[in-house]
């Protein structure tokens, strides 16, 4: 007997969905202790009823109406008979129906994917630079295990999946201002210390690991296309046989193009491609904005504390700001203040015409003609056929060169520092807001890592692209940088930039 979809969930949006909720949540948990079938007053004693336990009579009527709507399967039971009379009387034993073995699949999906929580796993970015320094050691293998390196690829590829995920529900449900107004003033001040303290060891942990994984990344990219072809065929092995072999060459050559694909979303996920951030850059940037965003719950939640709003307190105190004017002009002027009312402001259709000053009454203004298509329809201009859309291209083109220029003067910002010698900060002297811009983004960078002022600090940048080295110099020296924004003055150091392309090759 075929069964519609849509009956099987029913229950949920019935008038007894509590009930027929507990009913079948027991049946749930019986199919996970492999028990085969329950009888009513089984599934009334292990139920968890929200108050007291329902008649057997209303279990008994609940089974048969979920029974009839296919979530439950009935069969007579002939276990418990004694005598002619319990034969002939109907019992029932019950069970999940296939479909409402589905059903219930679904909503544990559903309820779990509701309560769950997006993290951000730090764990997960130690876990792909492990894997991706597997892969290249299986590279300089002569002959590389296919197992090894399937395996290696389907972890990389199953943690990477977990960390994408996770990150994209915390870019997504970032903000968390429904469970603080519900929490008292402790519990705020709690969980704002927790949250500061989980995403700042978090982006730690996102800058120090993400230049390692994107330059590992980038050793691994002139190696990769063997591998995931290996991977690739391995899968193909376990394809069911098809009509020909032209049906087993498309399915190695989906996997293979699967493959390809998971590697490029990596690959975007860590390194720049063109002029947009890698998605590590985003998630940085989204989880150092959460802390801003705490904040100004935290302090809607203390304005909210401090007194609510009371539209008839208001009215009380502007009466008293009325009574304590001085005069009717400064009452006119707290009026005006407090009601919007303000001058006329003419109404004008005549391009020609000069403008009227808002202070000039209707009575002296020149007369105004209005056209009649106004008047009936509400609108000056007839309609017609929609404007042509306007070509942009010019302006698309002005963009693209105006990006380009951007894009060469960083370059030529960065070809400034990253030369691998060592350059004292009071050398550099006039930086313009490119160079000025990447000093900053560098100087940042080098200074998260420091532990202490007197000590060296040496760590890639977030992009992988480059490798700094940092030296105090002196306490009493001091550098001063100029700029069209000002002068920067600060301790002096002794700076060291390199291409990490340049010493990988």
């Amino acid at each position: 007997m075929s069964v519609d979809p849509r009956e099987l969930f029913r229950h949920v949006s019935a008038e007894k969905a509590t009930l027929y909720r507990c009913i079948l949540d027991a049946f749930a948990s019986a199919k996970r202790q492999f028990r085969l079938h329950m009888r009513p007053d089984e599934v009334l004693a292990e139920g968890e009823w929200a108050g007291s336990p329902p008649p057997i009579e209303e279990v008994q009527a609940a089974l048969a109406q979920l029974t009839e709507w296919g979530n439950l399967q009935s069969q007579p039971d002939t276990a418990r008979v004694g005598s002619l009379s319990d034969f002939y009387r109907a019992r029932y034993l019950y069970r999940l129906s296939q479909g409402g073995e589905a059903v219930e699949a679904a909503m544990e999906v559903f309820i779990r994917s509701v309560k769950r929580r997006a993290e951000l796993q730090t764990v997960a970015l130690e876990d792909i630079a492990n894997r991706l320094q597997t892969l290249k050691k299986l590279a300089a293998e002569p002959t590389p295990d296919d197992a090894m390196v399937h395996e290696t690829l389907r972890d990389l590829v199953r943690v990477f999946e977990g960390l994408a995920e996770n990150a994209q529900a915390f870019m997504a449900g970032i903000s968390r201002s429904l469970e603080l107004q519900q929490a008292d003033a402790t519990a705020v001040a709690g969980y704002k210390k927790r949250l500061i303290d989980y995403l700042d060891r978090f982006i730690g942990d996102l800058v120090s690991r993400s230049g390692m994984i994107a330059l590992r990344i980038r050793e691994l990219q002139p190696l990769i296309t063997p591998l995931l072809a290996q991977a690739a065929a391995r899968e193909a092995r376990d394809a069911a046989p098809g009509s020909d072999e032209q049906d087993h060459a498309e399915y190695l050559s989906a996997a293979n193009y699967a493959w390809q694909e998971r590697w490029k979303g990596l690959q975007g996920w860590f390194i720049q491609s063109g002029h947009s951030q890698p998605q590590s850059e985003l998630l940085r940037s989204k989880a150092r904005s959460a802390i801003p965003q705490l904040l100004t719950a935290i302090a809607a939640i203390n304005e909210r504390r401090s007194g609510r709003s009371d539209r008839s307190a208001d009215f009380r105190v502007l009466a008293s700001w009325f009574a304590n004017c001085a005069d009717d002009q400064q009452s006119h002027r707290l009026a005006r203040a407090a009601f919007a009312l303000n001058p006329a402001r003419h109404f004008s259709l005549n391009t020609n015409a000069t403008d009227v000053p808002a202070t000039t009454p209707w009575s002296e203004a020149p007369p105004l003609q209005i056209h009649p298509r106004l008047r009936e329809y509400g609108e000056a201009t007839p309609r017609g056929p929609l404007a042509r859309v306007k070509d942009r291209n010019e302006e698309r083109e002005l963009l693209a060169r105006q990006a380009t220029e951007e894009q060469q003067q960083i370059e030529a910002a960065r070809a400034r520092f990253a030369h691998g010698n060592p350059l004292r900060l009071s050398e550099l002297g006039q930086l313009d807001p490119h160079a000025f811009r990447l000093f900053l983004s560098l100087l940042g960078e080098a200074l998260t890592s420091q532990h202490s002022p007197e000590h060296s600090v040496e760590r890639q940048t977030g992009d992988g692209l480059l490798r700094l080295h940092l030296q105090p110099l002196g306490a009493d020296t001091q550098a001063e940088i100029r700029t069209d924004a000002g002068t920067f003055r600060g301790r002096d150091h002794l700076l060291t930039v390199t291409s990490t392309e340049e010493t990988s090759s």
